[in-house]
């Protein structure tokens, strides 16, 4: 079994955001010879998550308002009194409780099997941030 691991990094521009990582995975993807095994994609964050989900600008549009709506910034949350890092972002780790921190997408044949619809989006909750980290694995025989 053959093994790889790569780290991607990704800037962001917007306190919420989501930003589609599907090419740059994919990239990744295509310089192995790993034909059949799996992917897995781990974010190293506290408030930046991964998911697969349908790359549809109002459907995106609708994303980011439930997310903004779910736990509102500026709210007296505890956290944000004295901030370790002095970002008052609460709201940004409670929205992530209902997020994966990785996701893993099966590989068949030399192909990521990504169903017809599924896009690889990294979310941002506490941004703008000028790096977030994404482990790539990759997994499998060739």
């Amino acid at each position: 079994m053959l093994f790889h691991c790569e780290s991607l990094v990704i800037s962001t521009s917007a306190p919420i955001q989501i930003v589609d990582i599907t090419d740059r995975v994919k990239g990744v993807f295509d310089g192995h010879p790993i034909s059949n095994g799996q992917l897995t994609l781990t974010s190293s964050h506290t408030t930046a998550f991964v998911a697969l989900n349908e790359k549809e600008p109002k459907l995106q549009q609708d994303m980011l308002d439930f997310l903004s709506d779910l736990a509102p910034a500026g709210r007296a949350y505890r956290h944000d009194i004295d901030p370790v890092d002095g970002r008052p972002n609460a709201h940004s780790h409670l929205i992530g409780l209902f997020m994966n921190a990785s996701e893993s997408i099966l590989v068949s044949d030399g192909k990521l099997l990504l169903g017809e619809w599924q896009s690889i989006f990294l979310i941002e909750l506490d941004g703008p941030r000028s790096q977030r980290i994404l482990r790539v694995q990759i997994a499998g025989e060739v």
